[in-house]
């Protein structure tokens, strides 16, 4: 474990200032050079706040004239504190907040916004009429129809982080952390389970043109629901590929051009999935055929995520423990989903000598919130596989 030079930290913070500062200290956490259990509250507090000691003494209300002290000096300048603090508890919230379980999170794409719901439009291609322009002549305008999809309202969820005067005074630096730790997964859990439900289609707020669709079709304006599918070997996958190779863009009735590159499995059939997508052959025989051909695995270029959430999901919304085990998703769930951001997770420090320092003996507080919703922005990029 590094050895904390609090010293040395505070003249860094004198020298270079809160910002640079912070920024080393960042970069530290993140390259794992440091880690927040490495820093002592009350060293922190001894260090970087002036009169450090006397500051930390006056916390014990056994110490007398502590208050009469603090009142005659003036208000206590502990902004290096609290800004140190603050990226250490930050670094805990983030770290829990991608937990690597979080795996539909690392699936999707988000998209920063700065509107609480809004309206995407698009453009109503051209279906393959595209003329020769002849010298001289002008090119042809290309028409935008009313083609546009609606992305729900955004949320905002968040919590607040307190360090009581005894989490110094005591040196309770591993319980302020556990605290962040828990908020932290907390607010992921929550993203994760929204983003799970819109992926396995518990959730659907696909609106394109101002109608709502379920995400998964087994037929009708677009088909991406295949039951009777299970995962059992290439064929269920090439099942899949020929289903999105009917898939057709409904404004021109071209291909849409998608290529399925991850595969979602839950828990029981991660194992299966892997050994099916990494074999490096395969080996066929036809019905009635009396040769086996052998080939090259052709499903080799599929990624392969399991996720526990979206297993638990999907038995909460209904589906039985047997049948839940057996479904499976395959698309580029980048293109299919999106999760809409207003703001990433964001951590902000009360002011100094707050109401809450005086009544809860709260010396600081960070109030940690995040904003967004899930959202379906083209259905037609993944397929839902089942068993019956």
């Amino acid at each position: 474990m590094p050895t904390i030079q609090y010293r040395d930290l505070k003249r860094q913070y004198e020298l270079e200032g809160p910002a640079k500062t912070v920024g080393h200290l960042s970069e530290a956490l993140s390259a794992g050079q440091l880690r927040p259990r490495d820093f002592s509250l009350r060293d922190l507090a001894e260090a970087l706040v002036p009169d450090g000691r006397e500051w930390v003494r006056t916390l014990d209300p056994r110490v007398a004239g502590g208050v009469s002290l603090q009142e005659a000096a003036g208000a206590v300048d502990a902004s290096a504190f609290s800004n140190i603090t603050g990226q250490i508890v930050y670094s805990t919230l983030l770290e829990a907040y991608q937990h690597e379980a979080f795996v539909v999170s690392r699936l999707v794409s988000t998209v920063p916004t700065r509107f609480d719901g809004e309206k995407i439009p698009g453009v109503t291609r051209v279906a393959d009429l595209v003329d020769e322009v002849r010298p001289g002549m002008p090119y042809p305008n290309l028409g935008f129809g009313e083609d546009y999809i609606e992305t729900p309202s955004t949320t905002k969820r968040g919590f607040i982080v307190p360090v009581t005067k005894e989490a110094v005074f005591f040196d309770r630096t591993n319980l302020v952390l556990q605290r962040a730790s828990e908020v932290g997964e907390i607010l992921g859990l929550n993203k994760e389970q929204r983003l799970a439900d819109l992926v396995i289609g518990v959730t659907n707020n696909y609106k394109w043109k101002g109608t709502a669709y379920n995400t998964y079709l087994a037929s009708g304006a677009w088909a991406n629901s295949l039951s009777g599918n299970e995962l059992v070997d290439w064929t269920d996958v090439d099942a899949v590929e020929q289903l999105f190779a009917e898939m057709v863009d409904p404004a021109t009735g071209e291909p849409v051009l998608v290529q399925g590159n991850t595969v979602l499995v839950m828990p029981a059939y991660r194992h299966a999935a892997n050994r099916i997508f990494s074999a490096t052959e395969i080996r066929y025989l036809g019905t009635g055929a009396a040769t086996q051909t052998i080939a090259p695995n052709p499903i080799s270029g599929y990624r392969v995520e399991s996720s526990r959430i979206a297993y638990r999901r999907l038995v909460a919304s209904g589906v039985t423990v047997a049948n839940a085990k057996k479904h499976w998703y395959v698309g580029d769930f980048q293109r299919a989903f999106a999760y809409m951001e207003n703001w990433p997770i964001t951590v902000v420090q009360a002011p100094q000598n707050d109401e809450a320092d005086f009544t809860q003996d709260i010396v600081l507080r960070f109030k940690v919130s995040e904003r967004g919703a899930a959202a379906v922005i083209n259905p037609r990029y993944v397929v839902q596989c089942y068993d019956t």
